[in-house]
């Protein structure tokens, strides 16, 4: 392209902020496909606050923790299914399509919830809208990446990624705002309909994405988008560079509707592609963050903070954290480049694990007491309390775990003094409240409780700008367009796989091994995953879209992170000598 390649840099956060009002229907293009991305994390965040009522009405999800992980793992497996068949929909009837049917999915799921007369109900409604939002999760962030100028095409897609956190935030806030409403949960399901109302009736007024029309040979019609998004000095270098990639692909004879995985697998460049796009996928996930999300308020309990209406206002304040480290990521994802902000990012991640674990060690470690007498002051003792020989040396913890059907009532005079260890049920629930006292049945009273709170809001203002969106991003600009939907629905299955395995298994962890050792795992994880990302992730800052794939095919291995790789200056090198 004449003129080169525009470096990237933190002017490309100040051009997106100005396409407001230089160029808003490029805004519009990113914002009406970003709901997507906002459904996905409404549902991520208001799961995590209904499942607290969902206990409550139905005794058998309050007493069975794998039926209260089915409810919330079914929908991660109707994402898996969405993200699979996602790939396919896209490249064959576009991303505009892909994202309605997403959003069809999505509100029928929200209607069954939210009308569920039992859990099966409720779970048949939650594959719905994992349908739905697995569909999302790759459609929109590709349609934005390729509806994007190349300057600003990372702070666009990391849009998308903030619409996640903003979703999950609002979440958050419907959930507090439903809590003394007859049919709490019901409405924070079923307000998700709303949202995907609105997108569909957004996307029906929206043009498809222009790379995907000229793959699909309407080139006039994607000539016509693409004079709108990118401004006219450059419009004419994008056309001629989308044809020839088109005319390369006809030449190759390949294209996604009839590729094969072996024949993926055995392109270059899209098996380099993979490794990074579908990695990092992996290890968002399994460094934990949808633990944070989807159990935050179950783990604010874990921490010593009784109270369900307590437990959802601080995991509102985690929310918000999580949706201003996406503005952070916004500004600084043109700015540091891609691999750097993942770095940092992961770095941050190991620290606040670090801290929830030793919390986490000191709170079940130090619970208070049992006490014969507060505990005979009531007339439900715990029985299997009543039958211990070791009774004496019994503390809040020991109640807990000893079996499901037993919770710990705290002392009139201070929560961290000796309590009662009695029968869990609403009378004696009410009973213990009524004195003053607080309840517990997931954590014990704690004086380093706040810690733990600490050690979540690093978490996610560390995970978020980084780990949080550039995966997404990395995923949107990857692969060659001829494989781009494949791919990415490839991508996207990764994603919600790992999601399905560690939100399954999360709660059956900690049963076992405690919350504190279930953090550690963790950053092993973490650790490996910093390694991963220094030797398989390139750096597509400042790349156009149809560059990408030139740099893979040159790209080797690239221990020194801080520095561009020589094979992507290669490339921009080239193009500022053409």
């Amino acid at each position: 392209m004449e003129g080169g390649v525009p470096e990237a840099d933190v002017s490309a956060f100040r051009e997106c902020i100005s396409l407001s009002w230089k160029n808003p229907y490029v805004l519009r293009l990113a914002f009406s496909a970003g709901i997507g991305g906002f459904l996905f994390g409404y549902d991520t965040g208001v799961i995590s606050g209904a499942l607290l009522y969902i206990r409550d009405d139905f005794e058998a999800v309050d007493r069975q923790t794998w039926l209260q992980e089915a409810i919330v793992s079914t929908a991660l497996a109707g994402a898996i299914i969405g993200a699979s068949i996602g790939g396919w929909i896209n490249d064959r009837f576009g991303r505009k399509k892909s994202i309605l049917i997403a959003d069809t999915l999505f509100l029928i799921g929200s209607v069954v919830m939210a009308s569920a007369i039992n859990p099966s109900i409720l779970i048949v409604g939650r594959v719905f809208v994992g349908l739905g939002v697995g569909m999302a999760s790759m459609a929109s962030p590709l349609y934005i990446s390729e509806a994007s100028p190349t300057r600003v095409r990372g702070a666009l897609v990391s849009l998308n990624g903030f619409l996640i956190t903003g979703g999950q935030f609002l979440s958050y806030l419907i959930n507090l705002a439903f809590t003394n409403l007859p049919g709490t949960w019901r409405w924070m399901l079923g307000v998700a309909a709303l949202p995907a109302l609105t997108q569909i009736l957004l996307m029906l007024m929206l043009p498809e994405s222009p790379r995907w029309l000229f793959r699909k040979g309407k080139e006039e019609e994607a000539k016509e988008i693409l004079r709108k998004i990118y401004p006219p000095q450059e419009v004419e270098d994008e056309i001629i560079a989308l044809k020839e990639l088109v005319e390369i692909e006809r030449k190759d004879n390949s294209s996604s509707d009839k590729v094969n995985i072996l024949k993926l697998l055995k392109t270059k460049t899209v098996r380099r592609g993979l490794y990074a796009g579908m990695g990092l996928q992996i290890f968002q996930q399994f460094v934990g963050i949808n633990t944070v999300m989807y159990y935050s308020p179950t783990i604010v309990q874990l921490a010593g903070f009784a109270s369900n209406r307590v437990a959802l206002l601080l995991s509102l304040g985690i929310a918000g954290i999580n949706a201003f480290g996406s503005i952070l990521s916004i500004y600084f994802i043109d700015k540091t480049g891609r691999k750097k902000l993942l770095l940092f990012s992961l770095c941050g991640v190991v620290f606040s694990l670090v801290v929830l674990t030793v919390v986490f060690h000191q709170t079940t470690t130090n619970s208070p007491m049992v006490s014969v007498i507060e505990t005979s002051h009531f007339n439900n003792t715990c029985p299997d309390y009543r039958t211990a020989l070791d009774a004496a040396e019994w503390d809040c913890m020991k109640c807990l775990k000893a079996n499901p059907q037993c919770g710990f009532c705290s002392s009139a005079d201070s929560k961290l003094l000796p309590g009662a260890c009695l029968i869990s049920n609403d009378p004696t629930e009410e009973q213990c409240q009524k004195e003053q006292r607080q309840w517990y049945t997931r954590g014990c009273p704690s004086q380093n409780g706040w810690l733990a709170l600490i050690g979540l809001a690093l978490y996610i203002l560390f995970f978020s700008p980084g780990m949080g969106t550039v995966p997404w991003v990395v995923n949107s600009e990857i692969y060659p367009l001829r494989y781009r939907g494949i791919c990415g629905g490839m991508a996207s299955t990764s994603n919600w796989v790992s999601n399905l395995i560690v939100a399954q298994s999360f709660l059956s962890l900690t049963d076992a091994i405690g919350i504190s050792f279930t953090f550690m795992i963790f950053i092993f994880i973490t650790v490996a995953a910093i390694i991963f990302v220094i030797v398989f992730v390139p750096e597509t800052k400042g790349l156009p879209i149809e560059e990408v794939e030139n740099m893979l095919e040159r790209r080797s291995l690239n221990i020194k992170f801080w520095q561009r790789s020589s094979d992507s200056d290669q490339v921009l090198t080239q193009k500022n000598v053409s």
